[in-house]
């Protein structure tokens, strides 16, 4: 069982579909959702500007705020746990 439970507390949309996800704990990683832009629930993330206007936090992970309303229950959301398997990064963009 893993004592730590990975929080979100701040994600960066890229223009190559590409995000940096910041943790409470101060891992970084960049995650690239380029592959989930293929199944229909991420279709409307295939327009960047909407990839990018709805990057958010929600459920304390990333997510994409389809509908605008914040709601947790229809937003998308991706696995916490996932996001921090992947590897720390050591360059940011700003």
């Amino acid at each position: 069982m893993q004592d730590y439970f990975p929080v979100v507390v701040q994600v960066i949309p890229l223009d190559n579909y590409h995000v940096q996800v910041f943790f409470d704990n101060g891992k970084i990683v960049e995650y690239d959702a380029s592959s989930l832009l293929q199944g229909e629930v991420f279709k409307p993330l295939q327009d960047i500007q909407v990839f990018k206007d709805t990057c958010t936090v929600l459920n304390d992970t990333l997510a994409w705020d389809i509908s605008g309303d914040r709601s947790l229950s229809e937003c998308i959301d991706l696995d916490p746990f996932m996001l921090y398997e992947l590897e720390s990064i050591n360059h940011l963009i700003a």
